[in-house]
């Protein structure tokens, strides 16, 4: 049977390139909100820190109504650490809507989402985006993106897919680059008329395959999937498994269904075969379940997720301030928070150590363990942190690491600052490409030659260069790279930083704290231009005499401290530090914190 009233789609982009966007504007233009209804910007990302970041995190559904169709749009993240959430969401839909930015043209995540949809078969439309921007090559990207496809192996009639031209902001769309829209009626008129309507079996025992996990605190986690076969009812007996038999099979009653219409999720007493629907009642269910009528257990193979390349170790708060700031501090508080980011992060693997107070955790990249710290120091816990590392493999007994793809684009009179600092961090140039006044430059580099390259690319570049990375592959090591060329300033004594102690330590390089800060022994305050770490003395006081006062000198001037971000602070750390995280403060610290004891170590070596 095909479902004609039915069309499931993904909309699928590298970063930054206006997918959220495109979604505000479809339901807009839908009926999806009243006529004097207010709406936010990029109504889709509903998370605090998709809100700050201007990124989306977590992969969402909707779905609008058009000409009596039912249109379920799954709006996906553009970062590559958040790949794992695109590729498993590319289970539920028959088709795709591949974005592209006007000027930047196809860009690394944009051919990893691709290759992912070809390899499922997808058709795809090709929507160019943002065709208002005064830098826009409309004609350019379409012949990028054709030679895209066809470097990735895709079929003739994937070749054939129809290229829109858009502007997702103002809500425009035509088919012809020269003739701007007026609506987006021509795009879901393609989604129509191109995508494929769910091909399902109606009758028949009914299958269900989970692609995604919500949690409430009212009916606890929620599945969200696609039903291949039959029928699902509410307070239907069923039984859930794993293709892979990791898990034993077992019997469970669906409590609710619901149907998602626009941004809400409306309760449903049954949904048929190709419906995207949220079910409760299940617990224990995890991402790749099939779950299917009592008595007929077939189940469904689930998408091989990418394997993890960065790995942390995510340990418990030993500091001297350890206790004062956070909710949650134990090892026990800190595993249970890990497992359960397991059950809907497929892309996150959580290892014990020889040690109960820590875990190891590894993940897609630093950006994609640094939002997990962010959400788990939100939510009230005290960690300990580690420098990130990559994962190595052995491949034919030839000892492999994970390799990027990065694409650059700089302006010209930055390009040999940039080339010379990736070619000391074992960067092999692939392709240079003047676009404009710009350079766009690729590189293959190993991902530890990434590890705090950004800030240093920002300076480099005076804030106008764009970079991204996307996994390549595993190639054999390329040998020791520098980490870091700079040094830390680090806390003498235990104390609160005082004005004239900070006056003689920023002489020595850079600093991260103001007046006023509480400090202890071993904590980093600073950052010092020579390779070596320097021990100051940000707590020293001014002694008085008997012919002197302490306000009798000149007034002392304290240049502004350098306030370090989260992911700041991971990229400064060096292979000795540890990140101390807590709801109110982020600290870096040496992991011996006794001076003394740090030179005998050193001393040793």
């Amino acid at each position: 049977m095909i479902r004609e009233d039915l069309r499931n789609v993904a909309i699928i982009a590298h970063v930054d390139h206006g997918k959220t966007t495109l979604v505000d504007e479809m339901l807009k233009q839908s009926g999806t909100f009243r006529d004097n209804q207010e709406v936010e910007e990029r109504v889709m990302d509903s998370g605090d820190i998709e809100r700050e970041r201007g990124i989306t995190i977590l992969a969402k559904n909707t779905s609008i109504k058009y000409k009596d169709v039912k249109i379920n749009i799954i709006d996906t993240p553009g970062h590559a650490d958040f790949g794992g959430e695109v590729e498993r969401v590319l289970k539920m839909v028959n088709g795709v809507i591949l974005l592209v930015d006007a000027a930047e043209g196809p860009m690394p995540q944009t051919r990893f989402v691709l290759q992912k949809a070809l390899e499922l078969g997808h058709k795809i439309i090709v929507v160019v985006n943002k065709i208002d921007r005064p830098d826009a090559r409309l004609g350019e990207v379409g012949d990028e993106v054709l030679e895209l496809l066809m470097d990735l192996d895709a079929s003739d009639e994937q070749l054939d897919s129809p290229i829109l031209y858009c502007s997702g902001r103002d809500g425009t769309a035509s088919m012809d680059p020269n003739v701007p829209g007026e609506d987006l009626i021509p795009l879901l008129d393609e989604i129509l008329s191109y995508i494929p309507a769910p091909e399902v079996e109606d009758d028949g025992p009914m299958q269900y395959l989970v692609s995604s996990i919500d949690y409430n605190d009212y009916v606890g986690r929620i599945a969200i999937g696609r039903i291949e076969r039959g029928e699902i009812r509410v307070n239907q007996e069923v039984t859930v498994g794993d293709f892979h038999n990791t898990k034993k099979e077992y019997r469970g009653k669906i409590v609710t269904v619901y149907q998602i219409e626009g941004l809400n999720r409306v309760p449903c007493d049954t949904a048929k075969a190709g419906d995207i629907v949220c079910i409760s009642g299940l617990e224990n269910i995890t991402i790749g379940d099939t779950i299917c009528e009592f008595g007929h257990f077939e189940a469904l193979p689930f998408v091989k997720i990418s394997e993890p390349t960065v790995e942390m170790t995510f340990s418990v708060n030993d500091s001297p301030f350890a206790g004062r700031e956070g909710k949650f501090v134990t090892s026990r508080q800190l595993r249970d928070r890990l497992f359960k980011e397991l059950l809907k992060d497929v892309s996150l693997r959580v290892n014990e150590t020889d040690s109960t107070d820590s875990f190891r955790v590894a993940g897609r990249g630093e950006m994609h363990l640094s939002i997990l710290i962010e959400n788990m120091r939100r939510e009230g816990y005290e960690l300990a942190v580690s420098t990130p590392r990559v994962l190595y493999k052995e491949v034919d007994g030839v000892l492999c690491e994970p390799i990027e793809r990065l694409v650059i684009d700089v302006p010209e009179n930055c390009v040999g600052s940039v080339m010379e600092k990736l070619g000391a961090r074992k960067g092999e140039l692939q392709q240079m490409t003047p676009i404009g006044s710009r350079m766009r430059i690729e590189f293959l580099i190993p991902s530890r030659g990434l590890f705090g390259y950004r800030s240093e690319f920002l300076t480099d570049t005076k804030g106008e260069g764009i970079m991204s990375s996307v996994f390549h592959s595993y190639q054999p090591h390329k040998g020791d790279i520098a980490r870091r060329s700079m040094g830390s300033l680090i806390a003498f004594e235990t104390g609160e930083a005082v004005t004239y102690g900070l006056y003689n330590a920023q002489e020595r390089g850079e600093l991260f704290i103001g007046a006023g800060v509480p400090v202890y022994e071993g904590m980093v305050v600073g950052a010092s231009p020579k390779s070596d770490d320097l021990v100051v003395n940000v707590c020293k006081k001014k002694h008085l005499t008997n012919t002197r006062a302490s306000g009798s000198d000149d007034a002392l001037r304290l240049i502004p401290p350098r306030i370090l971000s989260l992911e700041d602070c991971l990229e400064f750390l060096a292979d000795d530090e540890l990140l101390e995280v807590t709801p109110k403060s982020m600290r870096i610290r040496k992991r011996t914190l006794s001076n003394s004891l740090r030179m005998k170590e050193r001393a040793k070596m």
